[in-house]
């Protein structure tokens, strides 16, 4: 090794980036890939916990060291491959990464500032000259907000929120936040609704205050958030719909989105489809996806979707 590496504090350093890139590395297995003996190993080991970075260990088979959880942020280390794709997944999900001043920008600027040179070199370039569209139909919502529903999620704590609807109307609520989902570039609180008594879906960046409450809740055991979610969005809407499918539950499952609706086995050989929505033509467009027969039996604008959708297709081929 060079001297630059065969330093103390070096050898330490890629210690600390062992470690961290495998959870659980023995003091045996950390000295063979630093070159030096187990001792030696658990000295540098030593060094990190001196400067206040929670290393910790167990025992046994399955025993070793890992990164801990402590007051600082412990060192991170990057490879220019991981800062630029981490970079280019900012300047996808968040136009304003490029913003100094914004925070998503502000926080990308800190991680490029604290790397060296040759790692950022790349990724700041990409960051500077790339002009990223912003996403219109993505909703944000503000990150306080957000913190505040995700830690009471956690603590399982009600809430008492603001929320103005779609319509403009306003309102408060005790809720009790069983989760926050991100669907599609919009964030929903699921939670349970006492004002309504019922399961409820409510979007986060029209949440306009949130007060955490003493009162503890217990979240369903069962709960699939994402499922739960899906299946909320499909009901409610304006136009109804109930489909036919000529095919097993088990087959068309993967073919159909929860958003689309309930499915129901039918006998053996045919499913149901139950569900609403605001748009039949995007209904009939994600209908017309299926690789099997169907019927639509409910719903007269659905059925006017599908045809004019049939005869375009039609109209395409001819």
């Amino acid at each position: 090794m060079n001297g630059d590496v065969d330093s103390p504090t070096a050898r330490a350093l890629l210690a600390l980036e062992l470690i961290q890139g495998n959870p659980g590395i023995s003091a045996e297995r950390l000295g063979e890939r630093l070159g030096v003996s187990e001792r030696a190993a658990r000295r540098y080991v030593t060094i990190l916990r001196e400067a206040s970075i929670p290393i910790e260990s167990s025992r046994g088979p399955y025993g070793g060291y890992r990164i801990g959880r402590g007051v600082r942020l412990p060192p991170l280390t990057f490879t220019a491959t991981e800062v630029l794709a981490l970079v280019m997944a900012v300047l996808d999900g968040h136009h304003d990464a490029g913003d100094p001043t914004a925070p998503v920008g502000s926080a990308v600027g800190k991680i490029m500032r604290a790397l060296p040179e040759s790692v950022a070199a790349q990724a700041e370039q990409v960051r500077r000259s790339a002009a990223a569209a912003p996403d219109r139909a993505a909703a944000r919502p503000d990150p306080g907000t957000t913190s505040a529903l995700v830690q009471a999620t956690s603590q399982q704590r009600r809430i008492r929120m603001e929320y103005r609807s779609e319509a403009g109307s306003q309102w408060s609520s005790e809720v009790d936040p069983w989760a926050v989902v991100v669907r599609h570039g919009r964030w929903y609180l699921l939670c349970h609704s006492h004002r309504a008594e019922a399961q409820r879906a409510y979007r986060i960046d029209r949440i306009l205050a949130v007060e955490t409450l003493a009162d503890l809740f217990v979240r369903p055991a069962d709960l699939d958030p994402v499922a739960a979610l899906e299946e909320h969005l499909a009901v409610g809407w304006e136009y109804e719909a109930e489909v036919l499918i000529e095919a097993p539950l088990a087959q068309i499952r993967p073919w159909v989105p929860r958003s689309l609706g309930r499915l129901d086995a039918v006998g053996d050989a045919r499913t149901s489809l139950v569900g609403s929505t605001s748009d039949p033509t995007w209904y009939a467009a994600e209908l017309a996806e299926l690789p099997v027969p169907f019927r639509v039996v409910g719903s007269e604008a659905l059925r006017a979707a599908c045809r004019t959708i049939g005869q375009r297709l039609l109209d395409a081929g001819a």
